[in-house]
């Protein structure tokens, strides 16, 4: 029986929505524990930065463990990253699971130790996550296919690429950029998403990767979802896909917009640090993967 571990690396979290997770996993035929702090709180955080960094170093040393279940995002991982030692990690590899603040496990592990992580939904959000968001998680971890069949959007960019797929939170990957977490997305398929940002953040941040010359490498960039962004006082008149399409419209690659991944109910799992398919023509968007690693 496969194990799952899960644990609070930034922000404290509710009970409930951690016994919903065990719950649902234990039906789904998994073991499952919950680690020390996971439901502590340290004023904003689930412990202080030294619990939660006994919580996650016990994780990735624990040979019985096969996935660490990130319990929410938030903002705090970042204050421990540079604290763990990952030997565990490569000498018994497991998926480390999560989003949003989480993109710090994913850049960082791909960037230092080129092994896969896994975007996907976490016990915070699991009650009001869609049936194919749960069941793209589930197919991750057991290996088996997920295929995404998505409605085509105006400011696609066609093509047709297989490549291996990076990425997660846009600002956090803005926040890494030069740091020993940053990560190299040339030759790749970039993914972002991103949540409450002023529309003028999202373009100062694709211009910072256009200005460290991220931007042009790519095999082809998805947008997931860009929920709650705010317009300015004095309008900006200038939707988000309009924005990144104009960084974006230069280069040749494939460019697909509204991607079911990120802050909304429909949360589907992407593998990151794996290769993905991904085919954009008028009539919609196919993506899959195999979920091998």
């Amino acid at each position: 029986m496969k194990k799952i571990h899960i644990v609070s690396p930034a922000k404290m979290i509710d009970k409930d929505c951690i016994d919903f997770a065990v719950d649902f996993f234990t039906k789904n035929g998994f073991d499952i524990d919950v680690a020390t702090h996971a439901l502590g709180q340290n004023n904003y955080f689930s412990g202080t930065d030294k619990e939660r960094l006994h919580d996650f170093q016990q994780a990735l040393d624990a040979e019985d463990v096969d996935f660490i279940l990130c319990a929410r995002g938030g903002y705090g991982s970042v204050r421990i990253i540079d604290s763990l030692d990952f030997s565990g990690l490569k000498k018994n590899p497991k998926l480390i699971i999560g989003f949003s603040d989480i993109t710090v496990f994913h850049n960082h592990v791909h960037s230092n130790f080129s092994l896969p992580t896994l975007h996907a939904s976490v016990p915070l959000n699991f009650k009001e996550n869609t049936e194919a968001a749960l069941s793209s998680l589930l197919n991750v971890l057991i290996k088996k296919p997920n295929k995404y069949q998505i409605t085509s959007h105006s400011l696609n960019q066609l093509g047709l690429v297989e490549a291996t797929i990076v990425g997660g939170n846009l600002s956090i990957i803005f926040s890494l950029i030069g740091t020993n977490s940053d990560i190299d997305i040339s030759g790749k398929i970039l993914f972002v998403e991103d949540i409450g940002e002023p529309i003028y953040a999202i373009d100062r941040m694709f211009y910072a990767l256009e200005k460290s010359g991220k931007l042009k490498t790519l095999a082809a960039l998805i947008v997931g979802g860009m929920t709650n962004i705010k317009d300015t006082e004095i309008p900006y008149n200038q939707s988000t896909e309009e924005i990144i399409s104009s960084h974006t419209k230069k280069y040749n690659y494939p460019v697909c917009f509204n991607f079911p991944a990120g802050h909304i109910s429909d949360n589907r799992a992407i593998l990151l640090g794996s290769k993905a398919q991904l085919n954009i023509t008028e009539n919609g968007v196919d993506f899959s993967q195999d979920n091998f690693y």
